[in-house]
């Protein structure tokens, strides 16, 4: 069992250790926080947040949609993330982006969606609802009656940086169950490329980066977009 509740499988570890194997080779040594290892405090400055394998379920069913994400903070917050990367382990594409640098899709800048060639009917809206409660299913019915295109791949972290590419209109989760270890990287990454992330009280996401912190978010490229899905979903 993981330190973030989760049952830990093979690939879960094998990348974890991988990350571990990696800093010692560069003689850094800060503290780290992971969904397996929980926290381990370091001799350096700073705090690197990783989930070793994003989309887990995906990659033990064969399903080709998982990532490996890393995330450096000087502080503990979300807000405080200064450079992040998610690996595509499938494709091979990386995306990464540092503070105030820009967000990039291996070495092209990306961009979110700032204006959709299509209505807000026949945008394309990733919606996480696995293990979405009763409560939260009949906030979230409205919107999904309202849309025509929902998508949900199975990885957080990979989904949000196809938002921050533009593939994907909007990216919702408001079930209250997303780790802040899942959003550390892909975080910066959308707000670097231009999107915009908020919490379902419509302030400005963040939380403390501690394997135990859970939220919920709505990420959308312009405030009419965020306007119209939580409009649908009070």
């Amino acid at each position: 069992m993981g330190a973030g509740g989760d049952v830990s499988t093979k690939i879960d570890l094998i990348a974890e250790k991988s990350v571990f194997e990696i800093l010692k080779k560069n003689s850094f040594d800060p503290d780290v926080v992971g969904e397996e290892c929980g926290f381990i405090e370091g001799k350096d400055n700073g705090l690197v947040v990783m989930d070793g394998v994003d989309g887990t379920t995906n990659a033990n069913c064969g399903l080709p949609f998982y990532c490996c994400s890393l995330a450096y903070s000087p502080d503990t917050n979300l807000k405080s993330v200064t450079d992040a990367v998610v690996f595509n382990l499938v494709s091979g594409d990386l995306y990464h982006a540092s503070l105030s640098k820009g967000s990039f899709m291996n070495e092209k800048k990306i961009q979110t969606a700032k204006e959709p060639s299509l209505s807000i009917k026949e945008m394309v809206i990733g919606l996480n609802i696995s293990g979405l409660s009763e409560h939260h299913f009949l906030s979230i019915s409205k919107l999904v009656s309202s849309i025509s295109h929902v998508r949900h791949l199975g990885a957080n972290a990979l989904e949000l940086c196809y938002f921050a590419r533009g593939a994907i209109d909007a990216y919702i989760d408001i079930r209250d169950k997303i780790r802040a270890i899942d959003m550390a990287a892909c975080y910066l990454i959308a707000k670097e490329a231009g999107g915009l992330i908020f919490d379902t009280s419509g302030k400005e996401l963040n939380t403390n980066l501690s394997v135990n912190s859970r939220m919920s978010f709505i990420a959308v490229a312009n405030i009419p977009m965020y306007d119209w899905i939580i409009n649908l979903i009070r």
